[in-house]
């Protein structure tokens, strides 16, 4: 079965080797078998994953603050808001996949092939995330506010596409074995933890007290908390905005160290059969053959349904907080215990999924964070009861942060040995997956925010009607559940298990030794 299928998608792409060509061409720049390969140094190990940092600490500050700042702050209607996040996020259907084409067409270079993409794209990166978070005057009409924006967002996301596309695609070029890249994965799943724990903890310790103030200020001028007020204070409404302005310069300048230590810490290693060279396939047919291999597009439906259900909760927690939960002054407290926990409980999972497995691991990770979603919506104003669910929250969202970037080199390792003339096509796999987990971002925002428009929600409100509240807690629980619960009967089928992985193992450096044996060199003598 496996020779009759990697025959069938040999005889689609018409290609040559580009391995033994690059060989013949120069030796000494031919890709090392896996056993002649020295074990992953952990400098290098640490500076691939800083080199993750920025895609986290942007990402997760947009995804708990972004939609209540466009409401709250900037004061758009959520119909806008919600045209905003969703098409922001269908603007990388477009660029995360043409980038990783892109990328898969690009030449190697001097310092790499992927490297000059992330170095290239960081000073952009920084300019239009800044951007994002400046608040026009208030004399703009607001379809100018909302056209400036939405481009900022495109932006924003094409920079990171063009940052976050070659970087995860580096995984599989670092050297060392599966062991080694799986290790590798772990450090860097560490950091991403660690970065949403600062990115997060940064935004919503500057900007978090604010809105407590704003909400008080609310509250405060119509004499009573039950009372709906028209206005806030200016100073109130403008020290936010600058406390807004400051996190971005925080986290930008945390975004820039990160590509530096990446870009002086870390080497491209060509694999044995992944040779880094230029990508002969066209666009479409790639993408036929990519979304063709089975285990590829089953790991792609299982995380989408739970990063969908993780990033609906994520982007909807600090609304429910303060204005459901009765805790508007607290939500970036709860945020900063549940990422602490996550962080944690990184080196917990990477020993459970070494020991009892990956799949194992997916089921009883995202099984934890139920209950806790369960019991969050049922009590109210109980801060002690909300930071034990949410640290049961962090220890699943672990989970979700280190398996997919664990089990999608398995997924590459697999397609590469069923179709070994489909070369560097790695961009393009871990484009699609990158697209998925920002598309599953931004619909989840584009959904909540136009549920609360249709419940009738105003900024200007200080206490929300019943709909409102509603819309809330089937939000917070019963959708995230359903879509988790959906995610693992996905997982059921996923075909690549443990006696799977060894046989790719076996397999891989199988092919190695014939490759070595095959060289230049072994024919000279």
């Amino acid at each position: 079965m496996l020779a009759e299928e990697g025959q069938g998608d040999a005889a689609l792409t018409g290609l040559t080797l580009e391995a033994a060509a690059a060989a013949a061409e120069d030796p000494g720049k031919a890709p090392q078998p896996l056993q002649g390969r020295s074990p992953l140094p952990l400098h290098r190990k640490v500076c691939y994953a800083i080199g993750g940092a920025p895609y986290q600490l942007t990402g997760n500050a947009l995804g708990f603050f972004l939609q209540i700042f466009l409401l709250d702050v900037v004061q758009l209607e959520p119909f806008h808001a919600s045209l905003i996040l969703f098409l922001g996020r269908a603007w990388d259907a477009v660029t995360d996949p043409a980038v990783g084409f892109l990328v898969s067409r690009s030449p190697r270079r001097r310092c790499g092939k992927l490297i000059p993409w992330i170095v290239a794209s960081t000073p952009f990166g920084v300019f239009f995330y800044f951007l994002l978070w400046f608040v026009p005057s208030d004399s703009l009409s607001v379809s100018l506010k909302f056209l400036w924006y939405l481009a900022m967002y495109c932006f924003f996301q094409t920079c990171m596409s063009c940052y976050h596309v070659p970087y995860s695609s580096l995984t599989m070029f670092l050297g060392g074995n599966q062991r080694e890249r799986d290790s590798a994965t772990a450090y860097r799943m560490g950091v991403e933890v660690l970065s949403t724990l600062v990115g997060s903890g940064i935004q919503g310790q500057i900007v978090g007290g604010h809105h407590a103030s704003m909400q008080k200020r609310c509250e405060a001028e119509n004499g009573t908390a039950l009372g709906n007020g028209t206005s806030l204070l200016t100073d109130t409404l403008e020290n936010t905005r600058r406390s807004y302005m400051v996190a971005a310069t925080v986290l930008g300048s945390l975004y820039c160290v990160s590509c530096l230590v990446l870009f002086f810490g870390v080497k491209e290693q060509p694999g044995p059969l992944g040779p880094l060279g230029k990508a002969r396939l066209p666009f479409f047919r790639s993408l036929r053959i990519i979304l063709g291999h089975r285990p590829y597009v089953w790991l792609l439906c299982g995380f989408l349904c739970a990063s969908l259900a993780f990033q609906l909760a994520q982007g909807i927690f600090a609304f429910f907080c303060t204005h459901a939960a009765g805790l508007p002054g607290t939500f970036q407290h709860l945020v900063l215990i549940m990422l602490v926990v996550a962080c944690f409980s990184i080196p917990v999972w990477q020993w459970f999924l070494v020991r009892f497995g990956k799949k194992t691991a997916v089921f009883v990770g995202l099984s934890l964070i139920i209950p806790a979603l369960i019991v969050i919506t049922l009590v109210t104003h109980n801060f002690l009861v909300f930071a034990f669910m949410v640290a049961v929250a962090g220890c699943s969202l672990s989970v979700l942060y280190l398996l997919p970037w664990s089990m999608l080199p398995d997924a590459v390792d697999d397609f590469r040995l069923r179709n070994p003339s489909c070369l560097n096509l790695e961009a393009f796999f871990y484009s699609f997956y990158v697209f998925f987990n920002k598309f599953a971002g931004g619909l989840s925002l584009g959904v909540s925010t136009m549920s609360l428009h249709f419940a009738g929600y105003s900024a200007k409100d200080c206490v929300h009607n019943a709909k409102v509240i509603l819309a809330l807690r089937i939000l917070m629980a019963p959708i995230p559940i359903a879509l988790l619960l959906a995610s693992m009967a996905v997982f059921c089928s996923y075909p690549i298990n443990e006696e799977r992985r060894k046989e790719i193992r076996m397999e891989m450096e199988a092919s190695s030794r014939r490759g070595q044996t095959d060289s230049p060199e072994s024919d000279a003598t």
